[in-house]
């Protein structure tokens, strides 16, 4: 592949690029040949068919990744890190490529899926250069007759299930950590979005990871794959990010064989803005907060919980910029928000904002759709809304912001809190010690203080309650791939 694309030809150009089948030991199809859809969210076009998987090719890719297994464990950590360093110099050579096939895929504007790319490739530079610097103590016991030894080793080979608005970076976060750690991994993409998915695996390869240390499943029955994989004895970690339901399910089967689990599952992220805020500041870092992903994004502010004092400016403010928001085509550079994932998707926004309407709540501002197809959600401010709307308690995953007025910080934080997740917040204030408090008592994982993005790669990235367990990203991401062993020596004056 090279990144010399010629317009107007440049979509079959990186669609041809685009390997067929899935991958185990090399690329095949499904059993039977069976294929399914992908289309292009932005035209409802079909733009790719590819390999349909069963539980049987699901196996088969695990039985690459147990194959393998053994060997790559008992890799080097330098040369787990030179694979990883080569992935994310390819990302980086076909960044353009890789963003036109995103654009393609899920509809993200052609800006936004440039920056998945450079993300994804953070992440295997990030875990490429924590191979080589594995946890581990030894010391001696405190009575001195032995000494104590703690070593991490690979859980084993992994299950990496993606969700469909990050395809790539979601991927390569899992992945990057569980090719560092030393295990072999089965990825399996969101059926929306399988062909960034399919291109990393292919990459991987021409890096240099041996067949079967990352292969890669594509099916439009996940139900099927997932539960034959999770029910194998070879599997011995499973990471998902996606919906709470969903993960509540996946916990139920693993723990029927005590399998290692990382989920990365809904929020409900508030953001709290105090009438001491900086009102510029916080407008900005609003629109991030929402509209990164188009809002599909699960620590996206999905409640703007706003003081009195403040509330009017800032919902002025919000709407303005919101309203000269330019909906359309995901391939244009000047495109600033592009169509949401499905007719699903776009179906659950109008429901939510007709809910908040009808419940009391008031539009602000509103940005322009285009006509035709596609599957576009308007960007829209509401304000006034109750507690009561269906919104403040359902992720919207779509452009709308809804703002709730309060008028004291225990009011604030008993609104925040009051939800089943814990994924992600945010914190607008001028006065540092008021943020300290306010992060304090806030139930989330993660805290934004005058940010409205907290995703970095050398941070832990996760939740509490009903929005996940364990972390990826940072140091403690790569832990979530290996397991503790405690070696009892002889101590020293024995």
């Amino acid at each position: 592949m090279t990144d010399t694309l010629t317009a107007p030809s440049w979509e079959s150009e990186v669609l041809e690029s685009v390997p067929r089948g899935f991958l185990a030991h090399d690329w095949r199809p499904a059993t039977g040949g069976r294929t399914f859809e992908v289309r292009n969210p932005a035209t409802d076009d079909v733009i790719a068919t590819v390999a349909d998987c069963g539980p049987q090719d699901a196996v088969s890719a695990l039985d690459a990744a147990a194959a393998a297994a053994d060997q790559w464990a008992r890799s080097s950590p330098r040369d787990r890190a030179t694979v990883l360093h080569r992935l994310t110099d390819s990302l980086t050579e076909h960044r353009e490529r890789l963003a036109r096939i995103i654009t393609l895929e899920i509809g993200k504007t052609i800006t936004e899926a440039r920056g998945e790319v450079d993300y994804a490739a953070a992440y295997f530079r990030w875990y490429a250069e924590e191979a080589v610097r594995p946890p581990g103590r030894s010391t001696p016991s405190p009575d001195g007759r032995s000494h104590i030894v703690t070593v991490a080793e690979p859980v084993g080979p992994c299950l990496l299930i993606t969700p469909w608005n990050v395809p790539l970076a979601m991927a390569a976060r899992k992945a990057a950590a569980a090719l560092a750690a030393g295990c072999t991994a089965v990825l399996k993409p969101a059926a929306l979005t399988p062909l960034s998915s399919l291109v990393l695996g292919e990459l991987a390869r021409e890096a240099g990871a041996p067949p079967g240390v990352l292969t890669v499943i594509t099916s439009s029955d996940a139900a099927a794959v997932t539960t034959a994989l999770l029910a194998d004895p070879r599997l011995r970690k499973l990471s998902f990010t996606g919906s709470t339901p969903v993960g509540r399910l996946l916990l139920q089967q693993s723990g029927a064989r005590v399998l290692r689990t990382s989920m990365e599952l809904g929020g409900n992220a508030p953001f709290l803005v105090f009438d001491d805020a900086d009102l510029d500041l916080a407008v900005r870092e609003a629109m991030i907060a929402k509209m990164r992903l188009g809002g599909q994004s699960c620590v996206g502010a999905n409640r703007f919980l706003v003081q009195e004092g403040i509330a009017d400016a800032f919902a002025a403010a919000l709407g303005e910029r919101i309203a000269a928001i330019r909906v359309g085509a995901p391939d244009r550079e000047d495109t600033g928000l592009g169509p949401l994932a499905d007719h699903r998707a776009v179906d659950k926004v109008r429901h939510l904002v007709e809910d908040a309407i009808a419940r009391g709540a008031v539009v602000v501002a509103q940005a322009d759709i285009p006509d035709g197809p596609g599957h576009y959600a308007a960007p829209t401010v509401l304000d006034h809304v109750p507690a009561d709307a269906a919104i403040m308690r359902e992720e919207v995953f779509g452009p709308v912001a809804a703002i709730h007025r309060f008028s004291t910080e225990a009011e604030a934080i008993a609104v925040a809190n009051d939800t089943e997740h814990g994924l992600a917040s945010y914190v607008m204030t001028s006065h540092i010690d008021r943020a300290r408090r306010i992060a304090a008592r806030l139930q989330a994982g993660m805290v934004g203080i005058n940010r409205g993005l907290v995703s970095e790669v050398a941070a832990p990235f996760g939740g509490i309650k009903q929005s996940g367990l364990g972390r990826e990203g940072g140091p403690e991401g790569l832990h979530e791939y290996q397991q503790l062993k405690y070696l009892s020596m002889p101590g020293f004056q024995t």
